[in-house]
């Protein structure tokens, strides 16, 4: 069960106080446009690398350069994503098919393994999990050196991997002793992503006048941070829809919360503003409500639209008529009889 170096190797943390390593592996069976297993690494809120059967995709430059200083722990790497890891979540999966009777279909196995370190008090907790079907299946109890059966299908396992004291000591070396001295060590090389902050643009968005405001913020990391909306330096909830946090590409992340502003009068968007803050810090970025600032689709007011419609078909009404007048002036003249000349 060596496949936790991966977590240890691929780890490093970015928080304020606490940092979280979490590696998550899946297995499948039955899918067909999914990957069969598949390795995902995050450090806090960071992807760090992915693998599966047949690529290792690192993330971070730090990551990468200590997998190439390193070409015994590279091949190791490999043999965990391509092979060992792979045969491993194949047979348990066999193994649960057969325990649940099941003979086809679609079923998942994931495991999700890590530790977190809090910086101020050092202290360090590790955690090892399964999930079979997108259920709680199986836990480590690192305290107390044995498995604890989620559910009563899973008791087989328990006692099976119990007998294992061997295999049940490494995992506590791993999750306990090798992942602390790995977070001091890697805390140095990775500091540079793993602390930074990364202010957002904050901007106002609106689909149509009297559609909700959007107070739109992007490109902010680390993902602890605070954004609402207030009414005279108050923080209000009536009225207010709040997003869900979305992750960027750069590793970064983009978050948006609405407020819907039917029954607030034009004469009072003055008392309202859009408050972004990280979490322990001072400074906030704040955008007021204002017309002026808001960005729209829209070009023209509805009032304006009707004014211009209106107009334009006034001018067509006119020449429609001015047209039709010149008209009926030319066929009545000529179709008026000619008057007999005097001899």
């Amino acid at each position: 069960m060596k496949w936790l170096v991966i977590l240890l190797m691929f780890s490093h943390s970015s928080s304020a106080e606490t940092h979280f390593l979490k590696i998550y592996f899946t297995g499948s069976s039955g899918l067909t446009n999914f990957p069969p297993f598949e390795v995902v690494g995050r450090l806090d809120d960071i992807e760090i690398a992915y693998c599966n059967k047949k690529i290792i995709d690192v993330k971070l430059d730090w990551v990468q350069k200590a997998l190439n200083n390193d070409s015994k722990l590279f091949e190791f790497v490999k043999s965990s994503c391509f092979v060992t890891n792979p045969a491993f979540f194949t047979y348990i999966i066999a193994e649960l098919m057969k325990n649940f009777n099941q003979t086809e279909g679609i079923h998942t196995l994931q495991r999700v393994g890590g530790c977190e370190l809090n910086i101020e008090t050092k202290e360090l907790k590790g955690f090892l999990k399964y999930g079979y079907d997108g259920e709680d299946f199986l836990e480590l109890d690192l305290k107390e050196q044995t498995w604890i059966a989620l559910r009563k299908e899973a008791v087989f396992l328990k006692l099976l991997w119990d007998m294992d004291t061997q295999d049940l000591e490494f995992h506590s070396y791993l999750l306990t002793d090798l992942c602390y001295g790995f977070f001091n060590t890697s805390l140095v090389s990775g500091q540079s992503s793993l602390f930074k902050t990364d202010y957002p643009s904050v901007s106002l968005l609106q689909k149509t006048p009297s559609s909700p405001v959007r107070c739109h913020a992007t490109g902010f990391y680390p993902k602890s941070f605070l954004m609402f909306w207030r009414k005279d330096g108050e923080e209000i909830h009536e009225g207010v829809n709040p997003g869900e946090v979305l992750n960027n590409e750069d590793n970064t992340f983009q978050y948006r919360i609405d407020l819907d502003i039917s029954s607030i009068p034009s004469m009072d968007w003055g008392r309202y503003d859009c408050v972004f803050q990280f979490i322990g810090a001072e400074d906030k970025i704040l955008i007021k409500l204002d017309k002026e600032v808001i960005e729209t689709n829209w070009d023209e007011s509805p009032q304006i639209r009707i004014i211009v419609i209106g107009v334009i078909s006034a001018v067509i009404a006119i020449t429609i008529i001015a047209l039709a007048f010149t008209a009926y002036k030319k066929r009545n003249v000529s179709e008026r009889p000619l008057t007999p000349g005097k001899s």
